[in-house]
């Protein structure tokens, strides 16, 4: 089927350039997250949490969401694992509270998606929510399994994001390293950073990258959103305040970058007026998948928050 160099780009209508972790129960954590400027909060209910603390967590969070005014950030809980003995309370607590998505980590398979997706469903009908309000963001490499898997996890229609983790799926393959001695990740993660970008894009959901664990070294965390936006990841997790900025900085488009792809297009209307399609721009050959980019990148632009 031709593609028609008119369409428009959609995407994903949340924003979501820094989606910043807070340890579930922690209120000067949870009470500092709202004055940052992050496009969306984790509160998590996994990882930073002890098993002694999980079900005060839960209440704290359930309270966060009921009575905080978030401030137009995207509110998301990190559920624990279903096959843990607290992921399905954890689900049955907090959808009733409306968060905006679940961060669902540990999942393999589209089997494990659609048993989260059906207890989500369920809390939303007990709840009164609509059908679908609740999206998952899932964590899709956590587990050696799941890497074969991924393009049917993230087709799931509740799901809108894909991320991914080094560090679990590292400790499964018994890796005593994530990175080589130049910072850069082993063929091992460079491989399922890669697949998570392909499977999210490929069902049109948003694909987001995953931390940087060294919350010191800022330059190395600018350049790898550098590259990460230049592979087309729309964010990246975050795990210090310190990193917001940043990541919101780099996954924005320029007003270079906005000014180059508006005259593109402008140049391509007047091109496709006298019936060409494929023209010089700047020196280089662009046709149809050039202002595919263009159009995609004006409007990631054109995304607006309340923060």
């Amino acid at each position: 089927m031709p593609v028609d160099p008119d369409m428009e780009y959609t995407e994903s209508p949340a924003r979501r350039r820094s989606i910043h972790f807070v340890p579930g129960g922690n209120e000067r954590m949870f009470g500092k997250s709202l004055g940052l400027a992050a496009d969306a909060l984790i509160l998590d209910l996994e990882d930073s949490v002890t098993p002694e603390g999980k079900f005060a967590a839960r209440e704290a969070v359930c309270a966060w969401l009921r009575e905080a005014d978030f401030g137009g950030r995207q509110k998301l809980v990190r559920i624990n694992p279903l096959a843990s003995p607290w992921g399905e309370a954890d689900i049955a607590a907090v959808i009733g509270c409306a968060p905006d998505g679940l961060i669902v980590p540990k999942v393999s398979s589209a089997q494990d998606v659609e048993a989260v997706a059906g207890l989500v469903e369920e809390q939303e009908r007990r709840s009164g929510l609509a059908h679908g309000s609740v999206k998952l963001l899932l964590i899709g490499t956590e587990t050696p399994s799941s890497a074969f898997h991924l393009p049917e996890m993230a087709a799931h229609p509740r799901v809108d994001g894909m991320t991914w983790g080094s560090e679990d799926l590292s400790a499964e393959l018994g890796a005593s390293a994530t990175r080589d001695e130049t910072g850069e990740y082993l063929e091992v993660f460079r491989l399922v950073r890669s697949l998570t970008l392909l499977a999210a894009t490929a069902a049109g959901k948003q694909p987001v990258d995953t931390i940087y664990a060294d919350i010191r070294d800022l330059k190395g965390l600018r350049e790898e959103c550098r590259r990460a936006a230049s592979m087309g990841f729309a964010g990246k997790l975050t795990i210090h305040p310190d990193q917001i900025e940043i990541v919101n900085e780099m996954f924005t488009p320029s007003p270079a970058e906005i000014d180059e792809a508006e005259e593109l297009l402008a140049t391509a209307a007047e091109q496709r007026r006298q019936g060409r399609i494929a023209f010089r721009f700047k020196g280089r050959m662009v046709d149809a998948p050039h202002l595919k980019r263009a159009r995609r990148l004006l409007a990631r632009a054109s995304k607006k928050t309340e923060i």
